[in-house]
């Protein structure tokens, strides 16, 4: 008895690939939680903008690029906008101990 292979083989299959930029993002988002301040907040603002593009490249054909990088360029965003909220907290908080000081 012979078996019959019925499945062919799709040629337009391409394995996914990691999403251009996502490492760099999560890299630069670590890096400006690690030097708050002012280093931290340019790093952060480069985190955030180079997410931007990257998740615009994916949402064109997500199906290209794998999950995982995908996961890595929101989690390299989400550090971004914490340490520039953090940032953010600690200016409000001397503002207004300068005011109180000052009273």
């Amino acid at each position: 008895m012979e078996t019959t292979n019925t499945q062919q083989p799709n040629a337009a299959f391409q394995p996914a690939v990691t999403l251009p930029g996502s490492n760099g993002v999560l890299v630069l988002g670590i890096l400006s939680l690690v030097f708050l301040g002012l280093i931290g907040l340019i790093l952060a603002i480069i985190a955030v903008s180079k997410a931007k593009g990257c998740k615009e490249v994916y949402q064109m054909n997500p199906e290209k690029y794998t999950l995982a990088s995908y996961k890595n360029m929101n989690g390299g965003r989400i550090c971004g906008i914490i340490s520039m909220s953090i940032l953010g907290a600690v200016i409000f908080i001397i503002i207004i101990a300068a005011i109180i000081g000052n009273m």
